[in-house]
């Protein structure tokens, strides 16, 4: 029995990719591997969105062959995801001892290769063609052997057509591509069967889907309409999707956070830049003023609303001028949470080609001074937790420290509490006691499951400034 080990680089859709492709390679009798080193099968699940995170997998997989050649194995070893993707052939070459390379739309050839690769029928493959309706492939989940699974990760496109300036993502994973809203639901039942009670709603621009396919309908969106009919499973409990785009925010979806009990009060607006002018570089397709009305109308649809963001720093011609553009952006919005990146030129990319290239000790000023800014905003926000009792979905052991548990409120906050298995897969009331970096602790409140839990009082809702 061949074992594999697979390891993810990049974000959630890639870390669903990897869990599907497991998941198969489990169903054709393969063991998972614990460790890379006594591995059958290595293969790296990669990313391009960022230089380092690409640098960061050639460097692991040129490491991984050479402790197997100095052992005096020779485990099958591949590459998978976007890097594969874009750079195909030109990894053979660079590294002849990768044997597969498995682009983003073959993530379901992954069995039948590694038997051919496994048989020495062939030594090296490459498959990055293009295939049709390869977006309903990635469906199986993971359930390992006695845990029981809470949340789960739901892929329902593949795909990008924004064609943002510095992206490389429509290179490496296509025109969007959307499912069917019933072959989502049918995922979905079955994930609540296993006793999942939280989905979360992958897309790379995931309020585009059905952009094509499905007509709009009472006025509501082809993703609004599978928000409704996933909202319609019995059973489930709560959900997220990511990653949107602002633009994606129509009124049907503002909408929809009032009325569908289910659709959990988190929003994640990428706004990348505060500045107009940089914003127009970017190919965004909003203003700063548009951004920042859209933070309002989603505040005024729910009073818990949390708003998170991501945000690039030292894009091609960025002056201290645009700089401070979203530093003030920043205090209007009073992000809950942001995820800060330096600009990294990618290939192929128009912003690679732009004029006036921010020098590297300039970006990283501002990436420091920002990230400074955005930490004391965000503990603000997360100071106004203590001493109020909020209910959370207990997912597990804390990642930090395995003799706790932690949950998540309904806005995205992650809340460790001394707590037992008897918990996992409870919506728990829990009191917060104090708050640390972006984390919240607490103890279970001694109140009914069923007791409403305070709103937060006006005072403590943010207040936007005048862009």
């Amino acid at each position: 029995m061949p074992s594999v080990f697979i390891k993810t680089y990049g974000c959630q859709m890639n870390e669903r990719d990897s869990e599907a492709v497991a998941a198969q390679l489990l169903a054709r009798g393969y063991a998972l591997s614990e460790s890379e080193q006594d591995a059958d099968v290595v293969l790296l699940n990669t990313c391009s969105v960022r230089d380092f995170a690409e640098q960061k997998a050639l460097g692991k997989m040129q490491s991984l062959a050479g402790a197997a050649r100095r052992q005096g194995r020779a485990p099958v070893l591949g590459f998978m995801g976007c890097m594969a993707q874009s750079r195909a052939g030109q990894l053979l070459e660079a590294q002849p001892r990768v044997n597969l390379v498995l682009g983003t739309q073959k993530f379901h050839r992954a069995a039948e290769h590694l038997e051919t690769l496994l048989s020495g029928r062939q030594r090296q493959i490459v498959d990055t063609a293009a295939e049709e309706r390869s977006q309903d492939a990635i469906r199986e989940h993971l359930v390992p052997a006695g845990v029981r699974p809470v949340t789960a990760f739901v892929s329902i496109m593949q795909g990008c057509n924004q064609h943002c300036t510095f992206c490389i993502v429509p290179q490496t994973r296509g025109a969007e591509r959307s499912r069917s809203i019933a072959d989502i639901v049918s995922e979905v039942r079955g994930l609540v069967d296993r006793g999942v009670r939280e989905v979360t709603l992958l897309g790379q621009i995931v309020t585009s889907f059905g952009r094509r396919e499905i007509p709009v309908r009472d006025g509501h969106s082809g993703f609004v309409q599978l928000v409704e009919a996933v909202h319609a499973v019995d059973g489930l409990e709560r959900i997220r999707f990511t990653s949107p785009h602002p633009k994606g925010y129509g009124d049907d979806l503002i909408g929809a956070f009032g009325r569908l009990p289910k659709l959990t009060e988190h929003a994640h607006l990428p706004l990348q830049s505060g500045s107009d002018r940089i914003l127009r570089r970017m190919h965004r397709g909003y203003t700063r003023e548009r951004y920042l009305d859209l933070v309002r109308r989603l505040r005024a649809a729910h009073a818990g609303m949390a708003v998170t963001t991501d945000i690039i720093v030292g894009f091609p011609g960025e002056t201290e001028e645009d700089f401070q553009e979203t530093v003030s952006l920043c205090d209007a919005a009073a992000f809950d949470q942001a995820y800060l990146f330096k600009y990294s030129p990618r290939r192929d990319t128009p912003a690679a080609a732009m004029p006036d290239p921010v020098p590297p000790e300039v970006i990283e000023d501002r990436h420091a001074r920002l990230l400074a800014h955005i930490n004391r905003i965000a503990l603000d926000r997360f100071a106004a937790f203590v001493g109020r009792t909020v209910e959370i979905l207990v997912e597990g052991p804390s990642r930090r420290n395995a003799s706790r548990f932690e949950g998540r409120t309904r806005d995205n906050r992650i809340v460790v509490f001394e707590g037992s298995e008897r918990h996992r897969g409870q919506l728990l009331p829990v009191r917060i006691e104090r708050c640390g970096s972006f984390t919240l602790y607490g103890d279970p409140a001694i109140v009914g499951l069923d007791e409403p839990h305070p709103e937060p009082s006006p005072d403590e809702l943010p207040v936007l400034l005048n862009p």
